[in-house]
């Protein structure tokens, strides 16, 4: 393999497009994945956060049992068990597996409030809501971000697994370039081209969480 066919696959334009489609997949998976993961991270984790004995065991046994299964094998059960599409598989899947991660960030983030804190809003009047959400939480948020942002990387990064149900993500779309390639040399290319559109992708992710945290501790964890 020399460098000229290495070229020729760069120059054609099909070849763009193809990783460029299939990162559109991976970005739309990750995207909804994300949203419904941080959603219900907030959920279990202010639940196991709860004093409620029987609220914090139910987001325990969700987190527990869900951080411990492979993430793989939660997309093929939700694919061959549930009988889903292959694309609804991978985002059920990565949702409920990435909310489990990051339920436990934000347990951690409300545990790294003082309890002083919590007693000087009770002693104003304010319900359990209130001092969660006027108190607690704008002061564990910017403590969360960078864990947070971590996961989220590791899921758009595990998005990758999805491709073994079929769904033509950049992974997947790599997989199908090299394939028809001719040598060792314009498979390695395609592959180094894969991972450099990852490592933008969560670079620019990064750069953003950075610039979000530097706000809030700015505006004491408001944004405005």
């Amino acid at each position: 393999m020399n460098n000229l066919s290495i070229a020729h696959m760069l120059a054609q334009g099909s070849f763009w497009t193809s990783l460029l489609n299939g990162l559109g997949v991976t970005l739309i998976v990750s995207a909804i994945s994300i949203v419904v993961a941080f959603i219900l991270g907030v959920i279990f984790g202010v639940m196991r956060y709860s004093k409620v004995p029987v609220v914090s065991q139910i987001a325990a046994v969700y987190i527990e049992f869900l951080r411990n299964v492979p993430l793989l094998l939660l997309m093929f059960a939700f694919f061959l068990i549930g009988q889903m599409e292959n694309l609804t598989a991978a985002i059920v899947a990565m949702s409920i597996f990435t909310g489990a991660v990051v339920a436990e960030v934000v347990r951690g983030g409300l545990n790294s409030i003082p309890k002083g804190q919590w007693e000087a809003a009770r002693s104003q009047g304010m319900t359990y809501i209130q001092i969660l959400r006027y108190i607690v939480l704008p002061q564990a948020v910017t403590k969360m971000i960078p864990p947070m942002v971590s996961q989220f990387v590791t899921a758009i990064k595990d998005s990758a697994f999805a491709f073994q149900l079929g769904v033509v993500e950049l992974m997947n779309r790599g997989k199908i370039i090299q394939s028809q390639s001719t040598g060792v040399g314009q498979v390695l290319m395609t592959y180094a081209i894969v991972a450099g559109i990852y490592f933008i992708v969560n670079f620019i992710l990064s750069i953003l969480a950075r610039k979000l945290q530097k706000k809030l501790s700015a505006g004491g964890g408001t944004i405005g």
